[in-house]
């Protein structure tokens, strides 16, 4: 495989694990970081795909690496570890993470995760370059598939790879609801597991970018009860 994935971590048996795993299932291109500064120095020489980043690091805490990552690169970022509170998930999810695996857990489970990411961007790279119409114009903001740009009152606002393509699913399927386990399947790739929480955050960082008032939302409407859709007419445009 192609892909190019950076795996930040301390602890270098679960570097080793995730090494062996990742070449069994045909990765070739991987990077190992044991601290944030090595990890920036990769990302600003190298363009990954992917990135699977620790919480507890020796010189910078994974909350804070992951938003500098996030100034440079929107690709996927993969939190692992040890902090199990929902606090801890949450705080990870909406600092620009696309997914979050507790420690101990299961290494294929960590691999599957991987692929359903790399999947749902090749996917998603199929689709922009598809002949279908690829601008999707709700007014306020304006999604471009193609350009993997979204743009609100008229300024481009940065979106990480998860955000955009759950806001993209919803702007193709205006005016219909998707339970969160539905949402979780299609973006993620993945059965959800009963944590609600990933669809939660990544609707509500995508209220901060696209409402007026995110407490009292225009577009993403939560309908009590069965899940999320987006609200409005689009108007589809060609470049």
């Amino acid at each position: 495989m192609n892909h190019k994935l950076l795996l930040v971590d301390d602890e270098q048996g679960l570097l080793e694990m995730l090494n062996f795993l990742l070449k069994k299932e045909g990765f070739e291109h991987l990077y190992f970081a044991k601290d944030g500064k090595e990890a920036l120095a990769y990302v600003d020489e190298i363009s990954f795909d992917l990135i699977v980043l620790d919480i507890m690091l020796p010189d910078i805490d994974g909350f804070e690496l992951c938003r500098r990552l996030r100034e440079i690169t929107q690709v996927p970022i993969l939190f692992l570890s040890a902090k199990t509170m929902d606090l801890d998930k949450i705080m990870g999810l909406t600092i620009g993470g696309d997914d979050y695996i507790t420690k101990p857990f299961n290494p294929l489970e960590v691999v599957a995760r991987i692929k359903a990411h790399l999947r749902r961007q090749e996917l998603a790279k199929a689709q922009q370059s598809s002949t279908e119409l690829n601008i999707y114009d709700y007014g306020v903001f304006q999604l471009y598939r193609q350009e993997g740009k979204l743009v609100v009152n008229g300024e481009h606002v940065p979106c990480p790879a998860k955000e955009f393509e759950l806001l993209a699913f919803l702007c193709e399927h205006p005016n219909q609801v998707f339970s969160i386990q539905g949402l979780y399947e299609k973006i993620w790739g993945l059965e959800s597991f009963g944590d609600d929480n990933t669809v939660m955050v990544h609707i509500r960082r995508l209220r901060k970018k696209i409402e007026h008032d995110p407490t009292q939302p225009e577009f993403l409407i939560n309908i009590r009860g069965f899940g999320y859709k987006l609200n409005g007419s689009r108007k589809e445009l060609s470049e």
